[in-house]
């Protein structure tokens, strides 16, 4: 891992990013981008002021939904973060060189303007409106940019979507495909028809009056998940290639795998056997000792039913080990849908880079059986991290998990 790009409620840059995380400050807040009193949720992790210049081009800023703009910022920022200036790009054998850039939702708002442009006719719809509402446009419009010839497509599986990219660019690397990857996810949600969406299907929290303490994983008020926008963006390079061109090592990537409840399109299993399962294999694929790993970073979504299962399943998994610390930073950021396992990965990292791990804010009366020994509390903690694990789940029953962990020069 050499280099990481963002774009969230609580900061555009990495390190901001990850202090604002350390710090505890929440980037949920009223909606300001729309007319919202119709809805029971007024509330969202909503980017208030963005801007793509200096990233991409003006005329994609004129033409993109946000989640292409986000995505397109995040990847150019991990390559900025990861030292790939003009000249080092130059240098590259592009033909080994991807893009895996995935998203839950796509370009719903592009989708969104054009059903309100049929209204009237055809004839008004933006002639962008199907290539820029794919779920593709983002990694196409990077390579496009870079240059990249290698593996270039996006993936869609739900909220599992960014960690199902960063596994499926890492198996390019490991199988000697390519040499560097670029991968990631992103979502742009908060919008009438993404609010509208996930009311009508039960899953908001409705805590207008404190929309800041609104998201609240593991604590016994929770009451439903806060959607937000954002991207994420990783760089990965193969080993030898990221100390040829004397590259900055932020983590190793261990490994990781999939799996599949089978069993609802939007509750997890009842006994949490597809999260453990998934755990389980990761490590087995990894070949790490799971009393080896002693940091999650959990899904933590902040539903009544899905927090508990993920929890049960982590004790399942790594009960014994008395180091082991998990946080959900989805209580700062809300669910940013196909965004948050890039976002959450890229907190991973930097707890291993800076030896802290974020606080669950929020966390002011733990549910029936939730271990404050295992869970962070509402500050930030030191902690020697050893291996650290990063939860992804989505509608649909999918599962995924990665591994990371520092790196040392042997």
């Amino acid at each position: 891992m050499t280099g990481v790009g963002v774009v969230t409620p609580i900061g555009e840059d990495a390190d901001v990013f990850y202090n604002n995380l350390l710090e505890g400050v929440s980037g949920i807040s009223d909606i300001e981008g729309f007319d919202c009193a119709q809805f029971p949720t007024k509330f969202a992790g909503e980017i208030k002021s963005f801007s793509p210049d200096r990233w991409v081009a003006p005329k994609i800023s004129k033409r993109a939904d946000k989640f292409t703009l986000y995505l397109l910022t995040a990847g150019k920022k991990a390559l900025a973060d990861a030292g790939i200036t003009e000249e080092v790009l130059g240098k590259l054998d592009k033909r080994r060189c991807g893009v895996i850039g995935g998203s839950a939702l796509g370009g719903i708002g592009i989708f969104q303007d054009g059903i309100e442009a049929l209204r009237v006719s055809y004839k008004k719809m933006n002639p962008f409106c199907i290539p820029f509402a794919t779920t593709n446009i983002g990694s196409a419009l990077l390579a496009m940019d870079l240059g990249w010839m290698g593996p270039n497509y996006s993936i869609s599986s739900a909220c599992a979507t960014s960690n199902f990219c960063i596994l499926n660019a890492a198996h390019h690397i490991i199988t000697g495909e390519s040499d560097v990857m670029l991968c990631g996810g992103s979502d742009a949600a908060v919008l009438p028809i993404g609010l509208g969406g996930f009311v009508a299907c039960g899953a908001l929290s409705k805590r207008n009056g404190e929309p800041t303490k609104a998201s609240r994983p593991w604590d016994i008020n929770r009451d439903g998940i806060v959607i937000g926008d954002g991207a994420g963006a990783l760089l990965l390079e193969d080993l030898e290639h990221a100390k040829r061109r004397g590259a900055k090592i932020y983590a190793e990537f261990l490994g990781g795998s999939y799996s599949c409840d089978a069993y609802h399109f939007t509750d997890p299993h009842p006994d949490g056997s597809g999260l453990a399962l998934c755990i389980e294999k990761a490590l087995a694929q990894s070949g790490v000792a799971k009393e080896d790993v002693n940091y999650v970073n959990a899904y933590g979504s902040s539903t009544p039913r899905g927090d508990l299962k993920e929890y049960r399943a982590l004790i399942h998994c790594f009960g014994e080990n008395p180091e082991l610390r998990v946080n959900s930073t989805k209580s700062m950021t809300g669910h940013l849908l196909g965004a948050s396992g890039a976002v959450e990965a890229v907190a991973t990292v930097k707890a291993i880079q800076t030896g802290w791990v974020h606080p669950n804010i929020n966390l002011e009366n733990p549910d029936e059986g939730m271990d404050m020994n295992v869970l962070v509390g509402v500050k930030k903690e030191p902690l020697d991290i050893k291996i650290a694990l990063s939860n992804s789940f989505g509608f649909g029953g999918h599962n995924s998990s990665i591994l990371f962990a520092p790196y040392k020069c042997i």
